[in-house]
This record gives C-alpha cells, structure tokens and sequence, in this order.
C-alpha cells in the first residue's frame, strides 16, 4: 500500500477540512478508495497510487477554497472531487475567493463552479450573453446579483427583469385577480432573487421609483431601453417572433442577459423555440456569448444533480428507440 503525508498548519483549517463529524474527509475516503488518518498537524492518505494521488489533490483544492475564505459544504466538496477525476483540479483557483456582491443578510455571491466564473465573465465582456443549462446552476440568480452589481455602481439607471407568462400545466384564466396579479406567480423567481439581494424595502422604494422593473414580456413591446441590464427569464418558452422583439429593445449602455433551459421548453407542440433559433443565428456576431451549463454547474441539492442525470439518460434512451 502506498501512503502519503499531507501537512497541515493551523487548526481552524484542519476543522474546515474535516467538515461535521468528518464527513468531508469520509466522502474523500469513498471517492478515491482510501484511507485517511490524522497525526497530529499531519493527515495520512494510503491507497493505491494513483488514488492517493487523486486524494491528494482534491484535500490541497479544498485547502485553496478554505484559504480563499469559502466555507465548505457537501456541494464544493463533491464539485472539487468532480475537478480532480476530470483533470481539472488546477483550475479550482480561477473561481474560488471572487465576491460580485453581498446580500441584504451579508452573504457574498460568488461563482461556484467554472461554467458560473465563464457566465460572469462573459456578461462583464459582452453587451448580449445567453445562458443556457438546466435548474440549479444559478442563471437568474448570478445575471440578477450582476445587475444588482452595475446598478449599485451606476453603471445602469435601471434593472428590468422580464419572463414570457407561459403555461406549465396551470391556465392563467384561473388565477384570481387582474393581468398583474395573474402573471406575478410566473415572475416570482425574479422578485425573489431581488429581494435576497436588495431586501424588501429597498426594492419597494427602487421600484416605485420606477428603477427596477419586473414584468411579463408582452410589456416591452415598443419600448426601446437605454442605460438598462435587462433580464429575460425562462427563455425556452418565447417563440422566434418575441425574442427578435426582446432582443431588438437594445439600447446604448445596455446589458441584455438572456437564461433559459432548452430542455424544459412548455410552448405548444410544433412551436419553435425562441431561444434556440437566437442562439442558432446569433452565434457568429460580436459582442454576444453563449455559455452553457452542465449538470455539474448545479448548486442545489445533490438530488437536483441526479435527477438532471437520470432526466438525459431517458431522454437518450427514448430518441434512440
């Protein structure tokens, strides 16, 4: 058995490593076919080579993160296992200790994975960024803290936040209440990440100001935006004539960000998707990026990571037959 000496020289890092009852270095010990021991300022890694190598490897990238200032938990743990069985454990670094923004309860919002470093990259670079990946990897929720970032820093005068009121099953008639009231349940996401980012107060005042904006897409028919970072939620489910119209509601000093997940799309059979075509045509024009998400980019809990998986191997199952 081949073993190896990982030393440790504080305490307070040691604890962070070990996590609640050791469960961070247990999911190491499972993952990798090892064995850990503590000795003192010491951990013992054996195993065969190449595992206690691996293992190696992903203790000194959870060492970055917890240089870094991060907090672990079971997710960055098993995302930085997932960096070291793809090769990939060098570029832990590039997202770790990044802060766009700090919440209203003191959290910083920071990316998490290297699809969600690409995404703010690209909307730091590009005037038109599309993100495209399944739930959990944090689209919305990153483009809003961004948009929360430029506005607080007068980059923008104004957060526009929109998403197509598209049916999942339920029928909008049989919701109480007038057209705003019909279609906020639809817009309850984008309400949600502001108010984390803003608290409830600030974004009352912000909007009656007439500063940020969260409406159905129908509204920005018309309307041309300037000095504004628009979002458009959920964009699977517009159709190619709603997202010509979004996109084209440009104007200078603007951001667009446009998120969606092409695997969930709800507009009726035969009906193209808006989203896909614009990525389709768009794909060859400066100053717009594209950033797809893979399950691995999923921030949520674990099961959010497998039900995805088990979603696409039925998914390639069924075209196949």
């Amino acid at each position: 058995m081949y073993e190896q000496i990982v030393s440790i020289d504080r305490m307070e890092t040691a604890v962070s490593l070990f996590g609640s009852f050791d469960e961070n270095i247990k999911l190491i010990e499972k993952e990798f076919s090892v064995s850990i021991l503590n000795r003192g300022s010491d951990l013992k890694i054996g195993g065969d080579v190449e595992n206690v190598s691996a293992a190696v490897r992903a203790i000194g990238g959870l060492l970055t993160l917890i240089n870094k200032g991060e907090p672990l938990n079971s997710q960055n743990v098993s995302y930085i296992i997932s960096l070291v069985k793809d090769g990939n454990d060098d570029k832990i670094s590039e997202f770790a200790g990044d802060c766009i923004c700090i919440t209203t309860k003191g959290k910083a919002v920071k990316p998490k994975t290297l699809g969600q470093k690409k995404y703010i990259e690209s909307i730091k670079n590009n005037t038109i960024v599309f993100g495209i990946g399944p739930a959990g990897t944090g689209k919305t929720y990153l483009a809003v803290a961004m948009a929360v970032n430029a506005f607080r820093a007068k980059e923008v005068n104004r957060i526009i936040l929109t998403r197509p009121a598209v049916e999942a099953g339920e029928k909008l008639g049989f919701l109480p209440g007038d057209l705003q009231q019909k279609v906020d349940p639809y817009l309850r996401p984008l309400y949600d990440a502001l108010f984390d980012m803003l608290g409830a107060e600030s974004f009352q005042r912000y909007q009656e100001k007439g500063c940020i904006e969260v409406a159905p897409l129908a509204y920005m028919r018309g309307r041309t935006l300037d000095e504004s970072f628009i979002i458009l939620d959920e964009a699977q489910n517009t159709t190619p004539e709603q997202m010509k119209m979004f996109l084209t509601r440009l104007g200078f000093g603007s951001k667009i960000v446009v998120t969606g997940d092409i695997t969930q799309i709800d507009l009726p059979d035969g009906k193209r998707s808006g989203l896909v075509d614009a990525v389709k045509i768009l794909k060859n024009v400066d100053d717009i990026s594209t950033v797809r998400f893979s399950e691995k980019d999923v921030v949520r809990h674990k099961l959010v990571m497998d039900i995805i998986k088990a979603y696409e191997k039925n998914e390639e199952v069924r075209k196949r037959k």
